[in-house]
Order: C-alpha cells, then structure tokens, then sequence
C-alpha cells in the first residue's frame, strides 16, 4: 500500500488569528508585525489584502505602509492566542491519527494511511479536516495530499487558501517538475543562488540533473535535492508526542543598535546563554551540539553548527562554544541585526558518556555550580542581582528582553 501523506498548513495563520480576534479588521489590509521599539517592527505576517498590495513578509513597517496606506499594522501580536489555536488544530489532527509532525505553529505533516481504512481516502480526509478547522475554529487550511512529506508539502503551497491538492506518482512531474527549484523544501537562498549558477531552475532541472553532480556540488544535501526533486525521498511522519519532547533550546534577539565587532556579538551570545543554561538545568539535560542564525542589516539569514567533543550544561561554556564557531564562519562583511543562539542533541544529564582526556571535569563541574547558585539568587531575589561582569553594560538588549529571563513558560 502506498503511503498517504498530508501537510496541513493554517492560511496566513497570524494573520488570520488576530482577524478573527477582531472581526473589524477581517476586510482590511492586515500585518502582523513586531515592535518597533525593540526594532522587530518587520511583518511577520500578512493577510490576502495586504499581500494584494505587494505586502511581503520581512518587509518593515514603513515598507508596508508605502506599499499600501490604509494597511492595519498590528504590533502586539497575540502569541498565546497562536499558540492555543496550533494546539487545537493539532489535536483535531490526532483525532485522524498519531502520525502528526510540526513544523512551526502553523504547519503539520500527517501520515494517515493507515487512517484509511477508518476515515476512507486520504483527499476524503484533507477535506474533512478543511471544513472542521473552518467550523470550529473560524480559520482556514490548505491541504497537500502525496506519497512523500516534500510533495505533500509542495502541494500545501500550491492553492491558497483553503484548498486541497492532491500530487501523485503518476502526476507528479506533470505538476511539480515545472515548479521553480526556489519552491522545493530544503532549499535556500544560497542554495538557489548556486543552483542558478548551474543553470538549474526547476524541480525538473534538479531532477535530471546527474546524482553525483549535485553530491559534488552539495556533499549529502545533494543525493537530498536529487531524490527529493524524483518523489524518492521516504522519510517518516513522526509520532506526535504530547508532552512535546524537548529536541532543542535556542534563543535569539534582535538588538537595539546594529552590532559592529566581535565585542559587542560576545556580549549578546553571553546574555543568550544564561537563559538556555537555565532551561537545560531545569529540565536536566545537557547538549551536544551547538548553533548560531546571524541575521544582517540587510536582513539576510546564515546558520553554523557543530557538534560538541564532550556534553555541556554551563552558559558560559555554550556562550563560547558559539562565539568560537562565530568568529570562524561569520566575514563581517556586513553589521548584524540579529543573533540566535541554540544547542541540539539534548540528552539527560544523567546519561553517562565517554570523556575525553581533554576535558577538566572538576573545572566544568565548578562552573556548573557556580551557575546554579547565581541561578538560585537571581530567583529569589530578582534576575539583575548576580551577573556576569560583561552584561553589567549592554545597550544593545532591549528592556523587553529582561522579563523573559528564567520564566519558563515563555
């Protein structure tokens, strides 16, 4: 039996969101932005209105508003309303089967062909669910229905808004090898701007382009692009997990002013640290790999990682780990606007593990308690009353940021 993927994605979900929160606005221009004190006043989402105007995402808040004057700029986004209509959406989802994947609030995948036997044909099922979010929720969803995650994620983009489209072994290079290679999930900018310079603009281009070319030019992402682009990828739809398994932790922040130099870029990570040191205290795990997403004043996104050679659990320590990988890959050949920090491969801190013969385990294990008892402090008696040195003088955090520090439910 072929395998029956669906990917539901909620239409302009923020958007949609805070229109239905208030109906007057439902037949205006709508973006939901940021604040602009904190300079996050870019949209983050637009409604069909808006986009009818050439409203992007990304754009700033005076971009949207040239670009039409009468938009509806809202900047205090309801994130908890979001994310309490994910939640509701999802467990509709688990009410057709256990195979439900998120990817983000807005968009799940859902492997329901074994559902078939109960529910009848999966393009049965994806209208179901259409009409019962549109019912329940007074939202809408579009529905990609295919044999892999990446078509049926294609087919999700293809009609909007609520829509269902169905892609097929037998239909697929007629509907999706057209498409440009830019719409293919798993590739980005730099890949695209690559591709190109390959003379390679569809899926179908990729396609037909030879497997061990696109390996030598990509490594693994390669034989990733070419299988993906001939309906060969299989990966699995995991199974929804309610208690949500912690896989990673990450903070990131857009700052007041522009950073310029490494300084300014290590005082930030450092403040970054503290929070996500704290979570994996709290939650008893450690990390195993770290990240770092820079975001350039031309708002232009990279991404590193590594792995780490030993588990860590100290902010300082996961602070310099991404500082180090920083210096190395990042040209400064622009200042930048935003810096996240994360760390992957989470394991329980009980968990034993190899060491290796360059690690000082007493001095690791000295920072650690030395963390946890300014962590103690700071909760009992507030979050500025033991800090690092560094972070005494940081005009680069927005006051904004302060009040997320050590509260979980954020």
């Amino acid at each position: 039996m072929d395998r029956a993927i669906l990917h539901c994605d909620m239409n302009n979900f923020y958007a949609s969101v805070e229109c239905m929160l208030n109906p007057s606005i439902k037949d205006k221009p709508v973006a939901v932005c940021g604040s602009q004190k904190d300079r996050h006043g870019i949209v983050l989402a637009k409604n069909y209105h808006a986009k009818d105007h050439g409203v992007k995402t990304g754009d700033t808040i005076w971009q949207a508003q040239n670009k039409c004057k009468d938009i509806v700029i809202v900047d205090t986004p309801h994130f908890d309303e979001y994310a309490k209509y994910s939640k509701l959406a999802r467990n509709l989802y688990r009410e057709y089967t256990d195979l439900v994947e998120p990817m983000g609030l807005d968009e799940c995948w859902l492997d329901v062909t074994a559902s078939t036997k109960l529910f009848g044909p999966p393009e049965k099922i994806a209208n179901e669910l259409r009409e019962k979010v549109k019912s329940k929720f007074n939202l809408t969803i579009s529905v990609g229905v295919s044999f892999n995650k990446t078509f049926a994620k294609l087919g999700s983009d293809m009609k909007k808004p609520d829509a269902t489209t169905i892609i097929t072994r037998d239909n697929f290079k007629t509907i999706v090898w057209p498409l440009p290679v830019s719409d293919l999930f798993g590739v980005g900018r730099r890949t695209y701007e690559k591709l190109k310079q390959q003379f390679i603009y569809t899926i179908g281009d990729l396609a037909n382009t030879k497997k061990e070319r696109l390996k030598n030019l990509f490594g693994k992402n390669g034989i990733y692009l070419y299988e993906a682009a001939n309906g060969l990828e299989n990966d699995e739809v995991q199974k929804y997990d309610e208690l949500d398994e912690v896989k990673s932790i990450s903070h990131g922040i857009t700052t007041v002013n522009d950073l310029k130099n490494n300084d300014e870029v290590w005082s930030v990570m450092l403040e970054l640290a503290q929070e996500i040191g704290y979570k994996l205290r709290s939650k008893e795990l450690r990390a195993n790999g770290v990240y770092v997403s820079i975001r350039d004043d031309k708002l232009l996104w990279e991404q590193y990682q590594k792995r780490l050679r030993s588990s860590e659990q100290s902010a300082i320590n996961i602070a310099k780990y991404a500082f180090k990988l920083f210096k190395e890959r990042y040209n400064w050949d622009r200042n930048i606007r935003t810096v996240t920090i994360g760390v992957t491969n989470l394991s329980a801190e009980d968990k034993p593990e190899q060491l290796s013969i360059f690690d000082c385990i007493e001095n690791k294990g000295k920072i650690e308690k030395a963390e946890k008892v300014m962590e103690e402090l700071n909760l009992r008696y507030g979050e500025e009353i033991v800090k690092n040195a560094t972070l005494m003088k940081n005009d680069n955090l927005p006051n904004s940021r302060r009040k997320m520090k050590y509260n979980d439910e954020k």
